[in-house]
């Protein structure tokens, strides 16, 4: 019977199914980001994140129990030394799954799967978001800003359509014309 057994098998026997595990989460350690299938990725954020976390206290007996999982030197290093400090602040959901539509082979359902804080487009709309935010201040009585009058706009529209090469080009136009 597998009463109360909710994890995903993934098709695989527990030895490939750990190895596979083990060998993905290295390589989103590395590269920050991997592209796989959406139910790889669901069972992955199970087993990374809880290494994540155990990356914030940076003891032997941390490493140790990290490199238990991941067996790789690498990955265990660039996780202590660059994401384990970044994210010391985070509280957890340190995975971001996208999905990416289906495969064109088998139509499985496909996702690149990323570290939170590693996306630099992101961070960068965030921080960008945030700055605009900060510059517009909305408060309950406060002023909206002012509409554009009808001078106002028609001065722009004159400034735009008396612009130095149309002005000289009316000019040849008349002169020519008269000749």
């Amino acid at each position: 019977m597998r009463h109360g057994k909710k994890f995903n098998h993934l098709g695989r026997k527990k030895a490939h199914r750990e190895a596979m595990l083990s060998n993905m989460a290295s390589s989103l350690l590395t590269h920050k980001r991997i592209f796989t299938t959406t139910a790889k990725a669901k069972a992955l954020r199970v087993y990374v994140e809880p290494l994540i976390t155990k990356s914030k206290d940076n003891t032997t007996h941390s490493r140790r129990v990290v490199f238990s999982y991941l067996q790789s030197k690498d990955a265990v290093n660039e996780l202590f030394t660059t994401i384990g400090p970044k994210v010391a602040d985070r509280p957890g959901g340190y995975t971001r799954i996208l999905k990416t539509g289906n495969r064109l082979g088998d139509n499985a359902d496909m996702c690149m799967m990323e570290l939170v804080d590693f996306n630099e487009s992101m961070l960068e709309a965030k921080s960008a978001s945030a700055k605009a935010k900060a510059g517009s201040k909305r408060t309950r009585r406060g002023s909206k800003p002012l509409a554009k009058t009808a001078d106002t706009v028609a001065q722009e529209v004159d400034e735009v359509v008396e612009t130095p090469e149309v002005a000289e080009g009316n000019q040849e136009t008349e002169t020519t014309e008269g000749e």
